[in-house]
Formats: C-alpha cells, structure tokens, sequence
C-alpha cells in the first residue's frame, strides 16, 4: 500500500520544567490521502495528549518514500536518511544514480545506520548512504494495521 506522509506542524503552550509556560511548535508525521485529511487526522490524534489549545500552523507533503519503525523503548529519535541507488545503463553503460529519503525510527545515529542497512537487507539494487540527520519530528500516526484507509 502506497503513503502519502504529511508533516503538520502543530503550535501550542507547553508547560516547562521551571513551570513556565512557552508557546511551542512540534511537527508530527501522518498518513493521509490529501492535506484536508491530513489536519482532520492529526488533530484526531493529538487532542488526547495537548491540554488546552493549539492550532495546526503548517501542513506540507513530506518527501518519504519509507518508513521503518522501531518497537524498542529507547528508539524514541527519527532520522531522515539519505539513500542513493546504484544502476548501469544499459546502452550507455553509464551510472545512475536516484536519491530516495527513508524515515528511520532509533535511538541514535549508530543505532539509525544499523536499523537502516536491516531494513535494506531484501533490496536487490546496489545502494549507499548519503546522508544520516536526526529530525525535529515528534512522533508518527500512520493509518492502523486493520487498514482503516478511506478508499479512494
């Protein structure tokens, strides 16, 4: 099944540990079928957790072609990874090179990077890592294992 991620970026007060208040802006990752959805979504998911209010202040497609999720307690970081694949032409016998981001849920770089090459192992296509950043993103809703996608 094909997704399409949104990072919607969501504003609010949030209490401190000095016990201040400080309006702050967290981006969230969701599943959606089109930006409508997408608010509709993350509103849905993060009502439990906010108290008070907050505004959904930025929604943009983001660029992922996968994710890889991490069950382990300490995987509580996501990191973009940069991933480039290797392929011949085969009239010119010239390289190609495709770029491709992938979402890796881990504890740190080192544990991102071994997460990343597992998550790679079936790949049939040469490949290298470009680049390992750990992102702002806070946590990720995609659509549940039951498929509760909205047909299109």
């Amino acid at each position: 099944m094909m997704h399409t991620w949104f990072e919607c970026k969501i504003r609010y007060e949030k209490m401190m540990e000095n016990g201040m208040n400080k309006k702050v802006t967290e981006p969230y990752l969701v599943d959606a079928l089109s930006f409508t959805e997408a608010e509709k979504r993350i509103i849905e998911e993060i009502t439990p957790y906010i108290t008070g209010e907050f505004t959904v202040s930025d929604i943009k497609r983001a660029n992922y072609s996968e994710l890889f999720f991490n069950d382990e307690d300490s995987a509580d970081r996501w990191f973009r990874c940069k991933i480039v694949f290797i392929t011949l032409d085969e009239k010119s016998g010239a390289e190609k090179r495709t770029s491709t981001n992938i979402l890796v849920q881990a504890a740190d770089l080192h544990d991102a990077v071994k997460k990343l090459d597992e998550g790679m192992k079936g790949t049939m296509a040469d490949y290298q890592i470009g680049s390992v950043a750990e992102t702002a993103i806070m946590d990720v809703f995609p659509y549940g294992e039951t498929n509760d996608r909205p047909e299109v």
